[in-house]
């Protein structure tokens, strides 16, 4: 059965909005119940992130690939993977979704639907860690996509929760997921004035993974990078 485009774009909408939820939510939780602890509260949220992250991947990653990253679906359309006239449709489901997971993580949570965060995250330390995070996870994706796509789920799952912790950023390594995490004042937020950074950073090591991973599998499958099965185009 071909899956049409729409459902595709639907899908990485509502794959997207869960992610969001689990990202902003678990945060939120985190840090209520961890009494002050930060280094505990940081280990809920990347737990959370990462399991949920598989669970995502595996419902929605049969009908759309579930890239749930702007970054990830520049890069899939650069490997030949779907073609470049979807890219925008993807992109803005995918920012919709982040927004709208966002909004309700807060909600669930009694916090006002959308607030300016205060969280300062910049420097050079963490925008070089948004390289090397976003780097790393396109880099665990192309290298597993070609004999281990099923593979892809578990490894981009716990590739997170570990860069949670590698990384000074604490690894957003997803432009959507920066941006709407700007729109929540809450443990996983972002100041505003720190995205355009963080975004910079981001696209950069998307570039430079894909660079890579084209000249070692030298013909990378074109397939989304993210998929369990491919999706009938």
């Amino acid at each position: 059965m071909k899956v049409t485009l729409s459902r595709r774009v639907v899908a990485e909408l509502v794959g997207t909005f869960f992610l969001l939820i689990s990202v902003v939510g678990s945060g939120i939780m985190g840090e209520r119940l961890a009494g002050g602890n930060v280094a505990l509260a940081l280990l809920a949220n990347a737990v959370a992130t990462g399991v949920a992250l598989v669970a995502v991947i595996l419902a929605f990653g049969s009908i759309s690939g579930a890239h749930l990253n702007p970054a990830v679906t520049l890069s899939a359309a650069w490997q030949g993977g779907m073609p470049w006239r979807e890219t925008p449709l993807y992109i803005l489901a995918q920012l919709i979704g982040a927004i709208g997971g966002v909004a309700a993580a807060n909600l669930m949570f009694g916090l006002p639907l959308f607030s300016a965060s205060t969280r300062v995250r910049t420097g050079s330390a963490q925008l070089f860690s948004e390289f090397v995070a976003t780097f790393g996870l396109l880099a665990v994706i192309w290298g597993c996509v070609r004999r281990r796509p099923s593979a892809v789920p578990y490894a981009v799952g716990a590739y997170i929760t570990g860069a949670y912790w590698f990384a000074s950023s604490t690894s957003f390594a997803n432009p959507a997921v920066t941006l709407a995490r700007a729109a929540t004042n809450t443990f996983a937020g972002i100041r505003p004035a720190d995205v355009p950074g963080f975004l910079v950073a981001q696209l950069a090591g998307a570039l430079c993974a894909t660079l890579l991973f084209n000249w070692l599998l030298q013909n990378p499958r074109t397939a989304s990078p993210a998929v369990l099965a491919e999706p009938d185009q």
